[in-house]
């Protein structure tokens, strides 16, 4: 596409003699505005989508895709329920719960609010999520009706430890002759998970699901069976199968997309948002390349005639003054798509370090919900970035070069 002279010349043109040092310093801001603006989009979009994605990995890994409900009372026949829902195609498991909101104490001082839930000791070690980040203790303990598991986050602000006892306290208190009495009963602590999520560390314990169905007076019922997909995007559609598997029986189904629409409705707008903003620093960049090449090819409007005049064709004008700008887009964008990239590998390294040089917090858990940076780098974002990048470099370069093609060769010297 070009011959030797049209590279001899463009490369020539991008290195500043005396003189022209003004321009080569704009080329050379428009070369680091396109890098920052790639690279920060990577690492933007690339945190932005792990965020959302270790959201929903913590989200559904404790809460299930979706959950099946009694339409106006507890569901008493759990087990032929759940039994008639694994049979539907995409299911990969159906749990009964007891679930309750409770108040938290502990005999160390603190209080806090909490979720209480009541589960088959042998379907919580079967949640990974859970029985993979078990810090202390052993669910090899959990059974009986004096155990519960709670959260890390939770025991430290409990001030207590595998072993201690905590109290669960529950709003809906039995009616005696003195009026309403709370229901009160203290748990021994048999371990301490971590899944990664503050909410969920802070406010989630789990309890044998007799105990729990004792504790909030259920009898043999549960309040929910909840259920895991194979493919949680599909969730729509095992919704649907399964209240054809139900027949007749009143459900009420809500599903993970339900539960949670705001939520991630808001982390995508805030996505789509971050993405315009941060794709006007490349469009400032690329609106830099245009104004240092319009000042090149002023400056050089006595060269472009002698180049005329000598028997360069207006088709070799613009491929010079298109390699020039070109030049400076290809290798801006390319660096930032490596700067981006070596962030983002590093993101947690570099996160600690900056943490650890300032004295200050981030990224706070209580804040963003989550104990660590996320980035999941999506190939095809990065894709769309960089040929963005490339692409709006090379749109900057079009007017100039054309206009220094135009240029009339004897207007040009006699203007000299």
């Amino acid at each position: 596409m070009f011959n030797a002279f049209e590279r001899a010349v463009a490369f020539r043109y991008l290195r500043a003699r005396k003189g022209e040092r003004f321009v080569s310093v704009i080329a050379i801001f428009s070369l680091v505005g396109i890098a920052l603006g790639v690279a920060t989009l990577i690492i933007v979009m690339s945190v932005m989508g792990g965020f959302r994605q270790e959201l929903l990995g913590r989200i559904l890994g404790l809460n299930g895709h979706l959950g099946v409900y009694g339409m106006e009372r507890n569901i008493t026949d759990y087990d032929a329920m759940a039994a008639r829902i694994r049979t539907v195609q995409g299911v990969v498991s159906a749990t009964p719960i007891v679930e309750g909101q409770v108040l938290l104490t502990s005999e160390q001082g603190g209080a806090s609010g909490g979720l209480a839930r009541g589960v088959r000791p042998e379907d919580l070690r079967a949640r990974g999520l859970v029985a993979q980040n078990i810090q202390a203790g052993s669910l090899e303990a959990f059974e009986g009706d004096d155990a519960i598991v709670i959260g890390t986050r939770l025991a430290q602000k409990m001030r207590i430890t595998v072993g201690d006892r905590i109290t669960l306290v529950s709003p809906q208190g039995r009616t005696t002759v003195f009026g309403t009495v709370p229901r009160v009963r203290a748990y021994t602590v048999v371990a301490l998970f971590q899944v990664g999520m503050h909410e969920y560390d802070s406010s989630f314990v789990f309890l044998p699901l007799q105990a729990a169905q004792t504790f909030f007076q259920t009898g043999d019922a549960a309040t929910q069976i909840e259920v895991f997909v194979r493919d949680p995007t599909e969730v729509r559609t095992v919704t649907r199968a399964i209240r054809t598997a139900m027949g007749s029986t009143p459900v009420r189904i809500l599903d993970w997309q339900d539960a949670n629409s705001s939520f991630f409705a808001a982390v995508q707008v805030e996505r789509n948002v971050m993405f315009l903003i941060l794709t006007l620093i490349i469009l400032v960049a690329a609106f830099n390349i245009v104004s240092s090449l319009i000042m090149l090819v002023k400056d050089k409007g006595r060269d472009i005639a002698i180049l005329r005049t000598m028997g360069a064709t207006s088709g070799s004008i613009l491929r010079i003054f298109l390699l020039c700008g070109a030049s400076v887009g290809v290798v801006g964008t390319l660096t930032g798509f490596v700067i981006g990239m070596l962030f983002v590998w590093n993101i947690e390294s570099i996160r600690q370090a900056i943490q650890a040089l300032s004295g200050t917090e981030l990224f706070s858990p209580e804040v963003y919900f989550l104990s660590r940076l996320p980035a999941v780098v999506d190939p095809w974002e990065v894709t769309q970035v960089v040929l963005m990048g490339l692409g709006l470099s090379l749109l900057a370069t079009i007017y100039p070069s054309w206009r220094a093609a135009k240029t009339d060769p004897v207007e040009a010297l006699r203007n000299e």
